[in-house]
């Protein structure tokens, strides 16, 4: 029974223009999880600490939308939204203040598992953000689960 679109695999999109990372939209995140670390919110002591200035809380990159035109792309192919079976994170360079962040999600991996409920559909997209220097800033991993596409 086949119900994966392997095709979709290795489809890439990237977001054209770079997501400028503010100090106020640090701060608005950071005041919405209720965190109050002073390496996220107080530019003097964060001065005084090891990154020398206010970095962004880790998970502040799940915050950029970054895979949106990836499940885009899915919607139209299977027909629904689906749901968001979990996110992984990894923070490679901390995220500050002025950073310009270019970001490109690619399908990684389509499987499917039968469990109570019948068989789903997992696509992993992983996002890729890069700063303006070229350097890897972080990659995310969505899995979204759908239903498969009636035959």
């Amino acid at each position: 029974m086949k119900t994966i679109d392997e095709e979709l695999v290795g489809h890439t999109v990237v977001v054209p223009e770079p997501l400028v990372v503010t100090a106020e939209r640090i701060a608005n995140f950071c005041r919405a999880m209720g965190e109050n670390n002073p390496l996220y919110v107080d530019e003097a002591a964060a001065k005084a600490g090891p990154y020398g200035g206010i970095i962004a809380p880790p998970a502040f990159v799940a915050s950029l939308r970054t895979a949106e035109s990836a499940f885009d792309k899915l919607r139209a192919t299977r027909g629904g939204r689906g749901l968001m079976g979990g996110i992984d994170i990894e923070v490679v360079t901390p995220i500050r203040p002025g950073d310009q962040i270019r970001i490109t999600s690619k399908v990684k991996e389509i499987y499917e598992k039968t469990g109570r409920s019948g068989s789903m559909v997992f696509t992993v997209i992983r996002s890729t953000l890069t700063n303006q220097n070229g350097e890897v800033a972080a990659h995310i991993d969505y899995r979204m689960m759908n239903r498969p596409a009636p035959r």
